[in-house]
């Protein structure tokens, strides 16, 4: 009878304490913040540009300038640094940025995806 009770006990713990585990979240976002992360906040070594059409974009310069890490809210990604006649050319293939004197431009393919970019505070 004491071995049932024991059974009946250790059963209510472990729900009780699996229970608890459904409210836990974890944020994997490496910037600090909640799961969606906080679109305000500038990464750690990044520069932030107010672009037309209430849109921003971050980059994070690598490597002295021989690459850029781009940051948009849907996805992230590596240019690297390509002969441009002014500024500096950052291409991947499909992408590029342009950036001169505190601007930016960012073409996705044939679609000029980010425009009059300034460079912008934190």
């Amino acid at each position: 009878m004491n071995q049932r009770i024991i059974h009946a006990a250790a059963l209510a713990c472990a729900a009780l304490l699996l229970s608890a585990c459904g409210g836990m979240s974890v944020n994997l976002w490496p910037f600090g913040g909640t799961s969606e992360y906080d679109k305000s906040r500038v990464p750690a070594g990044a520069t932030a540009y107010q672009c037309d059409g209430g849109k921003r974009l971050l980059v994070r310069y690598l490597d002295n300038g021989a690459a850029a890490w781009v940051i948009l809210p849907e996805r992230e990604f590596r240019l690297d640094k390509a002969a441009s006649a002014s500024g500096k050319r950052y291409i991947n293939g499909s992408t590029t940025l342009d950036t001169d004197a505190g601007g930016a431009t960012l073409r996705d393919g044939d679609a000029l995806a980010y425009d009059n970019c300034k460079t912008a505070a934190g």
